[in-house]
């Protein structure tokens, strides 16, 4: 039996009531971005490697076991974090495919060198690092959503580095910031390739932006239809329902 620490609790994956996760409110509980991210990437299935940075609870290297065979490492700078992604592989018995190491994610290039991954994939911090009387109480929580221990360029270099030439980078972030990304991907060799924006409803702004990059790739940018999250009565709409529960 996985042991359990204060708030955590463990839920079902959303579309594979078959696995769970331990999540915690007070800690790290996943959101929809990572549900999207998942669900956008382009996955090798039966050869090669992936990597996700900022993996949190190891939230989207769970999802990506039901689309792809290849093994799949998690980074994670906090501690509490990294541990509960230890747990999650056990509860879904899934040692063989997953591994997490407890580190940051500027070091990976140096950790691995010459050895590169054919997907990497990050759901980064979105906000830059706030004041100090603005900073989130928790820790925890102030760390995944702020560039506290790492800025967007930070982020991209280090993804880039890690990916093979040919490789794919995925992303998931706010669409204020798209003009920044396509412009450190250019910078570090890698070519943006499919983008998608996610909405809250019709008539609403964007507030996902979901992206991938070639290392080393041609240009060719290809735009997808955009996704709404939401119909005017506020069900899901039949795309993301499709996505988070599957059929």
């Amino acid at each position: 039996m996985v042991q359990l620490y204060g708030d955590e609790r463990i839920d079902f994956l959303l579309a594979e009531e078959n696995m769970r996760i331990i999540q915690s409110e007070s800690v790290f509980a996943f959101s929809l971005d990572a549900v999207l991210l998942a669900d956008f990437t382009y996955v090798p299935k039966t050869r090669g490697k992936i990597l996700d940075l900022c993996t949190g609870n190891g939230v989207i290297p769970l999802f990506l076991t039901t689309r792809s065979n290849v093994p799949i490492t998690g980074v994670e700078i906090q501690e509490r974090l990294y541990d509960m992604a230890l747990r999650n592989i056990e509860l879904n018995e899934l040692g063989d495919q997953l591994s997490m190491i407890h580190g940051d994610l500027r070091d990976m290039p140096g950790y691995y060198g010459n050895d590169k991954f054919d997907l990497v994939t990050c759901n980064p911090p979105y906000f830059p690092t706030p004041k100090q009387d603005q900073k989130n109480l928790n820790e925890h929580l102030a760390i995944a959503r702020h560039e506290i221990h790492c800025n967007l360029e930070e982020v991209i270099e280090s993804c880039s580095k890690l990916a093979k030439s040919g490789g794919k980078v995925s992303m998931v972030h706010r669409p204020e910031r798209l003009v920044d990304i396509l412009t450190l991907f250019r910078k570090y060799k890698l070519e943006p390739k499919r983008m998608r924006l996610v909405y809250p409803k019709k008539g609403k702004e964007a507030n996902i932006l979901l992206i991938e990059g070639t290392r080393d790739g041609n240009p060719g940018l290809d735009v997808l239809p955009p996704l709404y999250a939401l119909t005017d009565s506020g069900d899901y709409t039949p795309e993301l329902r499709k996505i988070l529960y599957g059929g």
